[in-house]
């Protein structure tokens, strides 16, 4: 099985790399010309906006499988700059699919959207399932619904070979601090190395949220690819929501050093959605995928990255 990953500059992209090429498929990859690929593959540099590029590496690749990992995918930088989000998340989508659909080729493609997609749900919507209506929330969300309706219409308009996924919080080594795992982790490890002084900055650690470890979401996306119904959207994450606060707990209960919580308010939202979980019968019930590594192993593991690099 040939698979061709598009967009393996960011967190995911190596992870899925590993997945496949240990599952025994053929993999290809491509990134942006100043982003540095992880993990064993051929390697092409390609730009989404530029649709003739898409089409001369079907034609050389000749895939199985597309992975659309490819996003512009920080909710801060989609309030900056909109447009830019836009026209990565949406008219690179476009170009991709007219590309695959002039290509002509049997070509799965997964497409990789977000859970952010739901938005402000309604108050005891949890679990949330695919048919929960979408109420998207910020820019980033926005581009992320409009890249999955575009592609159920390219799925029913022209018969392409598409499966839609819903990914939510997901985390492990290597994830940029950012995001609030591999933040709490990055801070202690600096505090335990002396960098830091012993104190934690937090957000809103009220807030329940699905957590799933990297490694699981690409073993759950090769499984899509591999046993996903054409034209169906799904959910991936752990199903069960936890307390940012316990997040927090678990991270403070693997140092000994002496740690102060302090609330920044730079770091509370406006509006901060007190539980988003979501409902995987889906996918369990289409592909056998579920959650399998412990929360506390994602933890440990994230952070040991940073201790090494503190």
């Amino acid at each position: 099985m040939k698979g061709l990953v598009i967009g393996v500059g960011g967190f995911v992209g190596g992870y899925l790399i590993k997945e496949l090429s240990e599952n025994g498929w053929e993999v290809f990859a491509t990134c942006l010309e100043n982003k540095k690929i992880d993990g064993e593959c051929t390697a092409y540099s390609l730009n989404i906006m530029e649709k003739a590029d898409i089409s001369a590496v079907l034609a050389e690749v000749k895939p199985d499988v597309i992975f659309h990992l490819a996003a512009q995918s920080s909710v801060a930088l989609s309030w900056k700059n909109p447009q830019l989000t836009a026209e990565v998340n949406v008219i690179g989508a476009i170009n991709l699919f007219e590309a695959v659909r002039e290509y002509g080729g049997k070509v799965r493609i997964v497409v990789v959207g977000s859970g952010e997609e739901y938005g402000y749900i309604a108050e005891n919507a949890c679990p949330l399932k695919e048919t929960e209506p979408l109420h998207p929330g910020n820019i980033y969300a926005s581009t992320k619904v409009c890249q999955e309706m575009t592609a159920e219409i390219y799925a029913r308009a022209y018969g392409m070979d598409i499966v839609m996924v819903r990914a939510f919080n997901h985390s492990g080594p290597k994830q940029d601090s950012i995001f609030v795992i591999s933040d709490f982790c990055r801070q202690t490890a600096e505090i335990e190395a002396g960098k830091k002084a012993p104190v934690i900055s937090v957000g809103n650690l009220s807030a329940k949220r699905d957590f799933t470890d990297v490694r699981d979401i690409v073993r759950g996306y090769r499984l899509l690819a591999e046993k996903g119904r054409s034209g169906e959207i799904y959910n991936i994450g752990r199903g069960k929501a936890v307390e940012i606060q316990h997040i927090l707990e678990k991270i403070l209960s693997f140092s000994t050093a002496e740690i102060t919580v302090k609330k920044d308010m730079k770091r509370m939202r406006a509006a901060d959605i007190p539980l988003i979980e979501p409902d995987v019968t889906k996918i369990y019930r289409d592909t056998g995928w579920k959650a399998e590594i412990p929360l506390e192993r994602t933890i440990e593991d994230t952070l040991e990255y940073w201790r090494k690099r503190s």
